[in-house]
């Protein structure tokens, strides 16, 4: 997602100083944003209080190969359970990322509500699915917690709720959130990169993330 100002969850704020119309001789741009809106990735410090933080984080874990989970026949509000995921990862290698392909972008606009209200989610018996497989980290395309649609009206559930971040990033499995542009993917392991802004002791980062398909 690129970082865009007026969106419905995230404040941005962006500003330039400088201008070559008055003489200067350069011009600086700044930002001011959430660690956690657009594409980015969850530390465990983002919900386990003293969980570790971006420091913690080993690029390792967040680029390499990754299988692609393709569920990109997910209806609104479909609820994403281990039989599925079990149907479609059984390629999956321990101790590797996973990549989750629903195109949900293309069935709705992330730039609106019905994004995140209307959106398949993870039940926790998927988690625990994920978990199984000893991922160093999960990539979403979705909003994957049923909970993140009550966040636009300020009501935050208990952490058991939030079923992935419960699961798999309070067992040390980066999440990597809010992908977008995965109808390009066409083979079921890619090379993959979620490499975060070197942002220390946060409990979260901003991430380019892109993947790389073998010719």
């Amino acid at each position: 997602m690129p970082l865009e100002g007026d969106h419905i969850r995230w404040p941005l704020t962006r500003g330039v100083r400088g201008s070559f119309e008055r003489g200067d001789l350069f011009e600086v741009s700044w930002l001011q944003a959430s660690c956690h809106g657009f594409t980015h990735l969850d530390a465990p410090r983002h919900m386990v209080p003293g969980g570790a933080t971006t420091t913690d984080l080993t690029l390792d874990r967040v680029v390499g190969h990754a299988a692609v989970i393709d569920i990109s026949d997910v209806t609104p509000d479909q609820a994403i359970d281990d039989t599925l995921l079990a149907s479609r990862g059984g390629h999956i290698e321990d101790n590797e990322i996973i990549l989750f392909r629903s195109c949900w972008d293309e069935q709705r606009d992330w730039h609106t509500e019905s994004f995140w209200r209307d959106a398949p989610y993870l039940t926790r018996d998927a988690c625990e699915w994920l978990l199984a497989k000893k991922p160093t980290a999960v990539a979403f395309d979705f909003p994957q917690d049923w909970t993140i649609r009550l966040l636009l009206d300020g009501e935050v559930r208990p952490i058991a709720e939030h079923v992935s971040h419960d699961v798999l990033l309070r067992n040390g499995v980066t999440l990597i959130e809010y992908l977008v542009g995965t109808r390009a993917l066409s083979q079921p392991r890619v090379f993959f990169s979620a490499a975060p802004l070197k942002l220390l002791d946060a409990d979260g980062a901003p991430a380019r993330v892109y993947a790389i398909e073998s010719l």
